[in-house]
């Protein structure tokens, strides 16, 4: 008998919905990339849609509908949290309150109402909806499980293992103390938005010096030696709910916290590079504790805090694990994948068989667009386009980028979690000294020191950096290759700060951080097979196998799901081209884009 089950997160941030069968996921996407509502939390109505479409059922279908956590648990954390600090943040409880009670209390009735049938509705603990995010999908058959977040009911940080079908926790960390607020209030400190900004965050921190590393350390969070810490409450809010940090910390970290958008200083950029400091050496010891406890070679990562990627890469490099593999939906989104697979292997206690590459299909989980669906949408807007053949395409597309073009690059079904890995991307040649600006500022409309991805063929990964691992997912974090590195004059080496952004530090500037890392995509022809084509097409044009990679959106948008939305993108912006499946948009013969000046209109920028 066939089994489906609808994994659901929703209410916090970034709502998703996955659909699985017989253990194999058929569909997941966040509900932002339908609704067009950056971060969406609400219930995630049009995912759902989405995965009933893809596995071709209705709603009556399903065998059961999982939570991602358990909302009363959740909700007694957040009375006793009051109790203990009332009456500060009084304002704000009772506004809570009100969502609570209105509707995340009422979660079952709710799906079944959104469902149209009465469907049996099961909930999973937040951290083990992590935990089964990361192990089942791995090509692990046991595994160390490292979960590490903002909170999740009551739990912050979690460790334990997975064997066969079944997930045992070692020990956790509960709220407060949580390495996940840790970063979002320094986040919020430096002027980024909370649960939003902290990739921003990690990108400034090569920029500075990590000088109030030691203080954090001192005064902020003590660490013990198995990874374990406490944070000195006197520094933040977030406890009563009024702000993320206190004015203590404004006198420790030498003034007050920057108003978002205002320019950034030396003194932001080396707060990010002491709070990237403290939590890589938190990352580093308990990694090291799971490896002890547990006695295994492999370990797994989820929770939001699992996008550091450059903590990962570190990790993967000095940490005593043989193999990391990281779910690339590590945040929210990624609970409603892990409480499908956690109800299908748990609930229904049924075996598990590793995929020897994992099994997230390349997180390509999305909804895709035939060619005749294209033709409609090109058609419905007048839009002139050249039809390439398959074969023809690649070399096309990679002698356009040899030009120092930026291509909008839409192929297959879109992909699942925060990365684009080239399905919804905007690529570009690594060779320009000129791509890295050009692109924050006249297609991505955001801050200059944002750094880009490279995505490389697999087989050349070594040749150009140091490491030699897959990294399909763009969680690891590693340095160029020294003798593909350009070196600097002695007046190069007196900047400081964003005076370092334009000096090339290698053969490929567009790709490489100030610090000579890169955050990087390893492609393989078996995962995405035309991606991995116009790579190599690249490669013999030139001599480089990798293209620039970065997200298929603007700032303050969410990354595009349908031709609609990347043609959109497209004209808005200053792309010099756009591919669609099999066919080639050039900017010069489109027609007048009517709306292209007052495009940020519609989005909160963050």
């Amino acid at each position: 008998m066939t089994r489906h089950i609808l994994g659901i997160s929703a209410f916090y941030h970034d709502s998703a919905a996955c659909l699985v069968r017989d253990g194999q996921i058929v569909a997941a996407a966040q509900e932002e990339r339908f609704s067009r509502r950056k971060h969406d939390a609400r219930f995630p109505s049009l995912a759902v849609r989405y995965c009933l479409e893809e596995a071709g059922i209705t709603a009556a279908d399903l065998d059961c509908v999982g939570f991602y956590d358990k909302p009363l648990v959740t909700f007694e954390r957040l009375l006793e949290t009051h109790l203990s600090t009332a009456p500060l943040g009084l304002r704000l409880f009772w506004k809570s309150m009100a969502v609570w009670l209105k509707q995340k209390l009422w979660i079952p009735q709710l799906i079944r109402d959104e469902l149209g049938c009465d469907v049996e509705v099961l909930f999973g603990d937040h951290h083990e909806s992590h935990a089964a995010s990361a192990f089942y999908p791995s090509p692990f058959e046991e595994a160390a499980v490292l979960t590490t977040d903002g909170v999740g009911e009551w739990t912050t940080t979690s460790f334990g293992f997975g064997r066969g079908h079944e997930i045992h926790t070692l020990a956790e960390i509960q709220f407060p103390h949580s390495l996940g607020l840790l970063y979002t209030a320094f986040t919020y400190f430096t002027g980024f938005k909370p649960n939003s900004g902290e990739y921003k965050l990690m990108g400034l921190a090569p920029y500075g010096e990590p000088r109030f590393a030691q203080r954090i350390l001192d005064e902020v969070i003590a660490i013990a030696d198995d990874g374990s810490f406490r944070l000195n409450l006197d520094y933040f809010n977030y406890v009563s709910g009024l702000t993320m940090t206190s004015s203590k910390m404004e006198r420790l970290l030498e003034g007050p916290i920057r108003q978002p958008e205002s320019p950034l200083t030396q003194r932001e950029m080396d707060i990010a590079a002491s709070c990237q400091k403290v939590t890589e050496q938190v990352l580093l010891r308990m990694a090291a504790t799971a490896h002890r406890e547990t006695g295994l070679k492999n370990l797994c990562m989820a929770g939001g805090v699992a996008l550091n990627c450059v903590g990962n890469g570190r990790i993967l490099r000095e940490g005593p694990f043989d193999h990391l593999w990281i779910q690339p939906a590590a945040g929210d989104a990624g609970g409603a994948l892990g409480v499908a697979l956690s109800l299908w292997h748990r609930y229904f206690d049924q075996p598990r068989s590793p995929n020897p590459a994992d099994s997230m299909e390349g997180s390509y989980l999305g909804p895709a667009y035939d060619a005749e669906q294209i033709k409609t949408f090109l058609a419905s807007v007048q839009a002139p386009a050249q039809q390439l053949a398959a074969g023809d395409l690649p070399d096309r597309v990679a002698a356009v980028l040899a030009e120092e073009k930026i291509v909008g690059w839409f192929q297959g079904r879109m992909e699942f979690g925060p990365r684009a890995l080239g399905a919804r991307s905007i690529i570009g040649d690594p060779r320009s000294t000129a791509m890295q600006s050009q692109m924050n500022l006249k297609i991505k409309y955001r801050e200059s020191f944002r750094p880009f991805a490279p995505s490389v063929l697999r087989e050349h990964v070594q040749e150009w950096f140091d490491m030699d691992s897959d990294s399909p997912y763009m969680l690891l974090v590693a340095p160029v290759k020294e003798d593909r590195l350009i070196a600097m004059s002695a007046e190069q080496e007196q900047l400081f700060g964003i005076e370092k952004l334009n000096v090339p530090r290698s053969q490929i500037p567009a790709v490489t951080h100030v610090d000579y890392s890169a955050r990087i995509q390893t492609v393989r022809r078996d995962t995405n097979e035309r991606y991995y084509d116009l790579l190599s097409s690249f490669h013999r044009l030139t001599e480089c196998p990798l293209v620039v990679n970065t997200s298929f959106n603007v700032r303050g948008e969410p990354v595009v799901c349908s031709p609609e939305d990347a043609y959109r993108c497209f004209m808005r912006t200053e792309m010099d081209y756009l591919v669609l499946g099999d066919f080639l948009l050039d900017k010069r013969d489109q027609p007048v884009y009517e709306d292209a000046t007052d495009w940020q209109k519609e989005f909160e920028l963050d």
